[in-house]
């Protein structure tokens, strides 16, 4: 480890140059990272990296899996949750059968558990992947909010395909009943772990002596007991995560400071930049390991069947968007939908071609055991690693490059998107401000005849300015000041659940700017 040790500090510089280049050059930063590290693997006398499936699983994953959930939108996941479950269950389940048949189909003794272990293994998309792609260019509020909600998802599904197929290929019998009930436990279990771990993580955050560092360090901890307990108890750890993030997130403002929010934000951003960074770049590094244990098939054959499986995913996604589109627009006849127009052909074919495998795929093939519990070494382990790498890497290089054309190319309408963000954003401080000022007139109209520095401060916020500046004020002002800013988010959170066509990113800038309003008042 340690005489390794210059070799993954050099990494990490590889790691971080290699991003600035990919946001220098509007590639999607993954293509060149899995790139980069199959360069690096060919290179004599670099040490050969071999990746623990528990490294990603227990490290990796939980962290970005709360991460995301902080950051996604709860209201956006609920207005288009028939759309999203969707993608993250069925069309999951449709791409694992697709593979399965296939499978069985062309290679030859390959059993359909063996087909599903694959199919659940290469079904679920990265949403890193596409995150850092759409960065790059504009698209529909819906689609991203439908990406995001989809990514928080899919992983789930697929890892429970996943994991009924090792049941079957180890035992060589699939019992339906046994397998409902497991099902059933794995869903409703971890999303009852997750809400309450994350309940009691609320309370100690609330009740306990805490400070901003404290917070921060017991939100590093939180998803990991979360997926540990959730996994323990055998049910789903990814399920569990999510739920208790989605909990957190939703109720930060209760239970965490301005400054411990504030600080988190950047310790967060950094702590899964940099875990990303690594995942991909592991993934190419990894390629001589996967190769290596290639013996009862040709590479040029392994290949062959890399590409048709890829093939395979990329058409089933694509069928699968159009025929969630179809099924909308049957269900709007019956049921109340989040939106009820035609979106014709585009949104489906982008949201069919962010298909980009990553993470959850790699770690799920390498956990593949070597020996099934009586001795016998797993059937086709290393013929299924290395197909699930030229998935990985032929997704990224082909719908990861193009799928910014694409965009560029089809110009998505801006269906069910009202005005743009900036414009909401600005009119959105405005009615703030008229809020906060009603507000002070009315509870503090005393201190206004008498604080020169309230009134100061009322004629800016008159003049449409930005906050206070850097002048002393004195403590009872900033008790007033602590006052409105609370009342000021009160406000912002009635508005985001009163106004449904709002976007909720708005109203977390407006959240964040109050919050470096609050922190401001240190330093007054």
């Amino acid at each position: 480890m340690l005489e390794n040790f210059p070799f993954y500090v050099g990494i990490l510089i590889v790691i971080l140059l290699l991003i600035m280049l990919a946001n220098k050059i509007k590639v999607a930063y993954p293509v060149l990272l899995v790139l980069a590290g199959l360069a690096i693997s060919f290179i004599p006398g670099v040490p050969i990296i071999t990746i623990e499936p528990e490294l990603i699983f227990f490290i990796f994953l939980p962290p970005l899996l709360y991460e995301a959930a902080w950051t996604v939108s709860w209201k956006e996941m609920w207005r288009w949750r028939r759309i999203i479950t969707s993608f993250a269950f069925v069309v999951v389940f449709l791409s694992a059968l697709s593979v399965a048949l296939v499978a069985n189909y062309i290679i030859p003794g390959f059993s359909l558990a063996l087909g599903f272990l694959l199919g659940g293994i290469v079904s679920p998309p990265d949403a890193v992947s596409a995150g850092a792609i759409l960065k790059f260019v504009k698209v529909p509020k819906t689609l991203s909010s439908i990406l995001e909600g989809e990514s928080l998802l899919n992983d789930a599904s697929s890892l429970i395909i996943f994991r009924f197929a090792m049941i079957a290929v180890a035992t060589e019998q699939f019992i339906f009943y046994k397998a409902a009930v497991s099902f059933s436990w794995m869903i409703f279990g971890g999303v009852g772990i997750g809400l309450l771990i994350g309940w009691i993580f609320m309370k100690a955050h609330k009740y306990l002596p805490t400070d901003a560092n404290i917070d921060i360090v017991l939100s590093l901890l939180t998803p990991y007991i979360i997926y540990l307990a959730a996994e323990e108890v055998h049910s789903s750890g990814v399920l569990a995560v999510v739920s208790g993030g989605l909990l957190l997130s939703n109720n930060r403002h209760r239970f965490l400071t301005s400054t411990s929010r504030l600080q988190g934000i950047n310790v967060w951003e950094s702590f899964c930049f940099i875990l990303n960074g690594l995942v991909f770049m592991l993934i190419g590094l990894d390629l001589p390991q996967i190769t290596n244990g290639l013996e009862e098939v040709s590479m040029t054959t392994a290949i062959g069947y890399g590409m048709v499986i890829t093939a395979v995913l990329i058409v089933s996604r694509i069928l699968s968007a159009y025929g969630a589109v179809i099924v909308t627009l049957i269900a709007r006849n019956f049921i109340t939908v989040a939106y009820s127009e035609n979106p014709g052909y585009k949104t489906p074919f982008i949201l069919g071609w962010t298909g980009m495998r990553g993470v959850v795929s790699l770690a799920a093939a390498l956990s593949i055991p070597v020996y099934l519990n009586n001795g016998n070494g797993f059937p086709q382990r290393n013929l299924i690693l290395f197909i699930t790498f030229i998935v990985i890497l032929l997704t990224l290089l082909i719908q990861g490059l193009t799928l910014p054309y694409f965009i560029r190319k089809i110009k998505l309408d801006d269906f069910d998107d009202t005005l743009p963000n900036d414009e909401v954003n600005n009119i959105l401080r405005q009615e703030l401000a008229e809020h906060a000022l009603n507000y002070l007139k009315t509870n503090y109209n005393d201190h206004i005849e008498t604080n020169a520095s309230l009134q100061h401060l009322i004629q800016k916020w008159e003049q449409h300015s930005k906050g206070i500046d850097n002048e002393s004020v004195g403590k009872d002002l900033k008790v007033i000041y602590l006052d409105l800013l609370n009342q000021q988010r009160q406000w912002l959170r009635n508005k985001n659940k009163e106004d449904k066509s709002l976007d909720e990113s708005i109203i977390r800038r407006q959240m964040h700017y109050l919050d470096i309003e609050e922190e401001k008042l240190r330093y007054l």
